[in-house]
């Protein structure tokens, strides 16, 4: 299928200053005037395609790379229409604008797996149509017809005439905007294709830049000690011992916290370690996490809110032939990115210019000038490379960067604020806690007929930007089940949630809601097939014969692991399958037993997202959701005692290393449907997988992570 542009979704912005080409990527639903020649303008460009008379080609990311691949992806894209390299591309993260916001999202966000499937159309028409200006350009300056031209890595060629994209990029630049074809998939020559990472040499010889990497003359280093209760306050501080420390500058007090500002950060954490705080704790705080789960259990027991509900309950109980019931916990996660939270901010006399990786660069900027009373337009904010997100650094309050504020204007100073990893594990923010309870009715043949599932925990939009009435269902914590297809079968269901509100900062984790559901919902499809006599495989293509992609995942993998042959002594599988961000994915989990303890042996993964753009990224995306969802299965686990979180690093919340990671086996589907995620879909089906696997080989039933057998 060939799809068309408008001339309205495309603008040139017209040569920048040197001369060139700039390409801009307009949304679609907004109506703009052309610019003239003279003043050639886009209202609103959404990304950027530019190229320069020394023959640079620049892409302007609207997404920023923390670890996806999309430095690689989107210009993959570009490069296929625009037809060059993809080596001659440089590429930059956009600053904080309008003009790079999401499609179908609103705001200037990378969140939710949607950085391909939102920008695939919009990055191919730029390319295109810069191809389609450059051959109009060329054409005239040859006086042949356009037709008549070709173009191949970066040139316009026409018999023995080669013209590089840089030489044309300034004529180009004057001419009307076209309409153009996107190619067909049957064409592409780079989409499709593995392609090797354009930010791997940088990474890999240490010369990408980072947040923490950052270094700005004439700015200090910050600490701040939190209090170790959540929701405290400062009640009073002592700094005379910190202001004694060789290097220590200043010592400020900010909203629920004291800074410490030092030449250097040693000097900054050592000053830390004898300042002296006390702490005024809130009335009501969350004291053990024991008790916090007795609680939620509690309250499991009675009706929640209805977020989805369907036929009788009661007459559907009344007809099941047998009757399973099952209770639920997944504990509190921390999002345990390798590189540390920091925020740099230079003060100036008519603004600040700030460095932070982020995922959401304007709503970080726009709550920094809030904290210093400046106009958006006087902070210049920077996206380095991020090390690691996970959601931890698209917080919907802006915590650490906001705080940063908060000691410039506490200071007057410019500093570079660095929370270390005993900061981020004690300091929050985490996934939340949740407890769900399912009362299932079973026919003679085995299938649902009855379905009531609770669900107790809070949610992450609450009371942000994101969801401003508390009132409304926060989908977090119901996503997954609400929407779950198995329920499309059950004649009579409920799904019904009680919100908790508590003092613990919460966060989207990656795969957000799906994160704690699947694990729910693929262990208790386990149980009921168990209930039933019934092959887990089975029975779950028996729930799932009219949706096709889950069944193409879920027979693939089953049929590359040799799933129904007999199995050594101690060894067992377990299944799981999950959909979401547009994408299917199935595993299959092989352990070995030995007495109390477990090793996983292998992991076969299909995943169906619809397209692969880079297939060797959708590898590596689905590899690195193993290991992350293993180490939260098997080791992750955020717990309070007396009001305090108890992890403080890795050496407490522990992380799979290298000598227990399986051998994975990863099968692409591409379906050639719609466009799907890859970063996220790969998380929530591993763990279900496990414990199903653990019962598989031991016959002990999984219930609550971490695995403790």
């Amino acid at each position: 299928m060939i799809h068309m542009s408008s001339r309205r979704d495309f603008l040139k912005t017209g040569a920048i200053a040197g001369g060139g080409l700039v390409l801009s990527i307009v949304l679609p639903d907004i109506f703009i005037k052309a610019g003239t020649k003279s003043s050639p303008r886009p209202f609103a460009p959404n990304a950027f395609l530019r190229i320069t008379e020394d023959n640079k080609i620049s892409v302007v990311l609207s997404k920023v790379e923390m670890g996806q691949g999309i430095w690689t992806t989107l210009p993959m894209l570009i490069a296929e229409e625009l037809d060059c390299e993809l080596s001659q591309i440089k590429v930059e993260h956009s600053p904080p604008g309008k003009e790079y916001f999401h499609t179908f999202i609103p705001g200037q966000l990378t969140v939710g797996s949607t950085s391909t499937m939102s920008e695939f159309d919009r990055y191919r028409k730029a390319g295109a149509t810069a191809r389609e200006m450059l051959i109009s350009a060329a054409a005239a300056q040859l006086g042949v017809n356009a037709q008549d031209c070709r173009t191949e890595k970066g040139f316009v060629i026409n018999g023995n005439n080669k013209l590089s994209y840089g030489s044309l990029s300034t004529a180009a630049a004057m001419l009307p905007v076209p309409e153009v074809a996107l190619r067909e998939s049957k064409a592409w020559k780079i989409i499709g294709k593995s392609q090797r990472r354009l930010d791997a040499e940088q990474k890999v010889n240490g010369s990408a830049i980072y947040g923490i990497d950052v270094k700005v003359e004439g700015v200090l280093t910050a600490l701040v000690l939190h209090a170790p209760i959540f929701g405290s306050k400062v009640k009073s501080f002592d700094s005379t011992e910190a202001l004694n420390v060789p290097g220590v500058k200043q010592v400020v007090q900010i909203p629920g916290a004291v800074a410490v500002i030092a030449d250097n950060f040693w000097s900054a954490k050592k000053g830390r370690e004898v300042l002296r705080v006390e702490w005024e704790i809130p009335n009501e705080w969350l004291k053990d996490s024991e008790q916090q789960k007795q609680e939620y259990r509690n309250l499991a027991q009675t009706k929640g809110e209805p977020t989805q509900e369907k036929g009788n309950l009661e007459s559907g109980f009344a007809k099941a032939s047998k009757i399973l019931e099952a209770e639920y916990w997944v504990p509190y996660l921390a999002h345990a990115c390798m590189e540390p939270l920091n925020c740099t901010i230079k003060i100036s006399e008519d603004g600040c210019e700030i460095w932070t990786g982020t995922q959401m660069p304007m709503v970080d900027r726009d709550a920094a000038a809030r904290i210093l009373n400046l106009s958006p337009e006087k902070v210049k904010l920077n996206t380095p490379f991020l090390g690691g997100g996970f959601g931890r650094r698209g917080s919907l309050v802006s915590d650490w960067v906001v705080e940063a504020a908060e000691i410039v204007k506490a200071s007057g100073k410019s500093i570079k604020m660095i929370w270390t990893r005993e900061d981020d594990m004690k300091a929050g923010f985490y996934r939340p806690s949740y407890c769900h309870s399912a009362k299932i009715g079973l026919s003679k043949d085995g299938f649902p007929v009855a379905w009531q599932h609770r669900i107790v925990g809070q949610g992450v939009f609450r009371h942000t930007f994101v969801m401003p009435d508390p009132k409304t269902i926060d989908l977090s914590s119901v996503e997954g089940v609400k929407s779950s297809p198995y329920l499309d079968n059950v004649p009579d269901h409920s799904v019904e949630l009680h919100t908790i509100d508590n003092n613990v900062p919460v966060l989207p984790w990656r795969s957000v809601g799906k994160s704690h559901t699947c694990f729910v919902i693929e262990s208790l499809i386990d149980e009921m097939a168990s209930a039933s006599k019934k092959d887990p495989v089975e029975y779950r293509r028996g729930m799932l014969k009219n949706q096709p992609q889950y069944l193409g995942v879920l027979n693939s993998v089953a049929e590359r692991s040799g799933w129904g042959k007999s199995m050594p002594t101690n060894y067992g599988r377990g299944v799981a399958v999950y959909d979401g961000n547009g994408s299917y994915v199935a595993y299959v989990v092989e352990i070995k037993m030995s007495g109390q303890k477990f090793k996983i042996d292998k992991v076969w993964c299909a995943v169906d997202c619809g397209i692969a753009v880079n297939p060797d990224g959708v590898k590596a995306q689905m590899e690195s959701s193993i290991i992350f969802g293993l180490t939260a299965a098997v080791f992750g686990e955020i717990t309070f005692k007396e009001g305090m979180v108890e992890q403080s690093n890795f050496t407490n919340y522990k992380m799979m290393e290298m000598k227990d990671a399986p051998e994975i086996h990863i099968e692409i589907i591409s379906s050639g449907s719609k466009i799907g995620g890859i970063g996220e879909p790969g998380v929530p089906a591993i763990a279900p997988a496990l414990c199903n696997a653990i019962f598989n080989a031991s016959g002990k039933r999984i219930r609550n992570l971490p695995v403790k057998i």
